[in-house]
């Protein structure tokens, strides 16, 4: 008994921390059950249970292990690479997924499985339309139900009538006769014993008058059936004649051609018609690790959705929802050519927008109906071609939104159905997901998200918070497609730059002095704009002539300019002779910092 003791409480201290984790319920009850009956005892039972709790508690720390993993995994997300489209890049395995499931979708085209409606379920009650007779023959016996032996009878008639009906071709008008006197004594002999002892009072007379009128109503039955019965014979002499022309009819169905296999097109590209639709179903094996039924199931539900949605309807309706501009809009392209989405979502500070959008459930459906229609437009200008660019990039800017989408109930839900339209209805068109300006309660509501999201999906997440805003977008974005509100160079309107003319970026050490040479080799107009990132810098310009005898001009005064001061500052200065305009930069901060700049020359007119 020591030793049992000594074993069972370490199990027993083991038990409370199991009380943490749910997943120890299922097989705990399981062993109860197996184990428990061949062995009465209760001790042993104890540790035999006790003891597979002990390996569910390692389990639950192997899975927790997992968890940090998987979270080390998308914090290096940035390492993520789009596949090629292209069907001779793809390995063996999945040029074989491919062609399956292309295999597959022509046998549903074939089959207008994606356009036709589910067939009807078979209607059982035709099997039994052809027996009329039963039911005739069961209304007279619902009339007659106090009188239970007569119906003994009509059972048994039943039966050499049916063997009638077969010969009814030969002989529809010959009845049997049916054996009365026999019939009559069985009556007599029933009603003797089921009687009770009968008054002193005419006693033989009244049992055969009772016995006489059942017989009578016998044979009137007998008669009703027996019309009932010889009155449909004919039809089924005229059966074998009607047989064969039913059998003719699906010959003559099978004679006629089939018909032509159905279109259906997504994104506006036909299924099976070239390589952009391979294209498109590599998008949905991918999203289902190459696993052709799975991806063929996504397709099917994913046109079913959007019938149901009414995409093609959708595109052409206009006002859906007003005043969204400024929170979901395009803006330029990445290093790789992608298009780049910005969602600001601080943008809802406004009281009047947010209730506008989110204040009932109507308004919700409104705006995703609104979003749905802004993202299939935009994925309408995508280039399906192998070589070509079919996914976005998405900017989720969380700036000024503290505690919006995790405390604001009506985004919240806005925003979790957006997420999940957007997986299970638009597969692998998201090439990167950024998320800047990230606050720090956003850990937590990434979390909360994270169990509706594929570890794909999740693989494409990359974080950035106020600081690291635009040292983030810079490594997927060339500043001068970045919008200046980003740390960008790009503006709305006609400027002097454009997002064509390339912007150069250096660093500025900390505590020093950084100068920038602009060459002039020709008479003109030099032209150029500059960023310092975050500022809180002092820049001036100055022009120097080639010539050594020349002045030195100043262009622009130094002057510090703060972090809030002008975002991008440009200048123009013309000259007639050749030099240089250097600009200076002087950081006295312990940051490094970046430096953003371009410029061009303008020929005098």
């Amino acid at each position: 008994m020591a030793e049992e003791t000594k074993k069972t409480t370490p199990v027993v201290a083991e038990e409370v921390v199991v009380s943490d984790v749910p997943v120890a319920e299922k097989p705990t009850t399981d062993v109860v059950e197996k184990e428990a009956p061949p062995q009465p005892e209760p001790e042993p039972e104890k540790e035999k249970v006790e003891k597979p709790v002990a390996e569910e508690v390692v389990e639950g720390e192997k899975e927790k292990e997992k968890e940090e993993a998987s979270e080390e995994k998308v914090a290096e997300s940035a390492s993520f690479k789009e596949e090629s489209n292209k069907v001779d890049d793809l390995i063996d395995p999945e040029k074989k997924a491919l062609d399956e499931f292309k295999k597959l979708i022509q046998e549903a085209l074939n089959k207008h499985e994606f356009t036709a409606p589910p067939p009807p379920p078979p209607a059982p009650a035709k099997e039994e339309e052809p027996k009329p007779e039963e039911k005739k023959e069961e209304e007279p016996k619902a009339e007659e139900k106090k009188e239970e032996e007569p119906k003994a009878e009509e059972k048994k008639e039943e039966e050499p009538k049916a063997e009638e009906k077969t010969e009814a071709c030969e002989a529809p008008a010959e009845v049997p006769p049916p054996a009365e006197p026999v019939k009559e004594e069985e009556v007599e002999k029933k009603v003797e014993e089921k009687a009770t002892p009968p008054p002193a009072a005419e006693p033989s007379e009244t049992v055969v008058e009772k016995v006489e009128e059942k017989v009578e109503a016998v044979e009137e039955i007998k008669e009703t059936i027996v019309h009932e019965v010889t009155a449909p014979a004919p039809p089924p002499c005229e059966e074998p004649a009607a047989a064969p022309a039913e059998e003719e009819k699906p010959k003559e169905e099978e004679t006629t051609p089939p018909p032509p296999p159905e279109e259906v097109s997504i994104w506006g590209i036909p299924l099976l018609a070239d390589e952009k639709s391979d294209v498109i179903l590599l998008k949905f094996l991918r999203a289902r690790d190459f696993k052709v039924k799975e991806a063929f199931a996504m397709l099917k539900s994913v046109v079913a959705w959007r019938k149901e949605f009414k995409i093609d309807e959708l595109l052409e309706e206009e006002g859906i929802v007003e005043g969204l501009e400024k929170v979901v809009y395009m803006h330029g392209v990445d290093r790789e050519g992608h298009p780049v989405c910005y969602n600001a979502f601080g943008e809802f500070q406004n009281k009047e927008l947010y209730s506008n959008t989110f204040a009932d459930a109507e308004k919700r459906a409104k705006f995703l109906r609104w979003y749905i229609q802004f993202l299939e437009k935009n994925i309408r200008n995508l280039d399906f071609s192998p070589d070509g660019t079919c996914t976005i990039v998405q900017i989720t800017d969380l700036k000024n939104s503290p505690g919006l989408i995790l405390f604001k109930k009506e985004l919240r839900q806005a925003t979790n159905q957006a997420l999940q339209l957007l997986q299970d209805n638009y597969p692998e068109f998201v090439a990167k997901q950024v998320f800047i300006n990230v606050p720090w309660w956003y850990v937590a509501y990434n979390r909360m998200i994270s169990p509706f999201l594929t570890q794909r999906t999740k693989s494409k997440f990359v974080f950035a918070g106020p600081t690291k805003t635009a040292e983030t977008l810079f490594k997927y974005i060339a500043p001068e497609q970045v919008p200046v509100q980003y740390g960008g160079l790009s503006k709305e309107g006609e400027q002097e730059f454009t997002p064509a003319d390339p912007a150069t970026e250096e660093i500025i050490k900390p505590t020093c002095k950084h100068t920038i040479e602009l060459p002039i080799t020709e008479a003109g107009t030099l032209v150029w704009e500059v960023r310092v990132v975050g500022w809180d810098v002092s820049y001036g310009a100055e022009f120097v002539p080639s010539d050594e005898g020349g002045y030195t001009w100043i262009v622009q005064k130094s002057r510090k300019i703060g972090p809030t001061d002008e975002q991008v500052i440009g200048c123009s200065f013309k000259v007639g002779e050749t030099g240089k305009i250097v600009l200076t930069f002087d950081n006295q901060t312990s940051k490094k910092k970046k430096l953003l700049y371009r410029s061009k020359t303008k020929p005098s007119e």
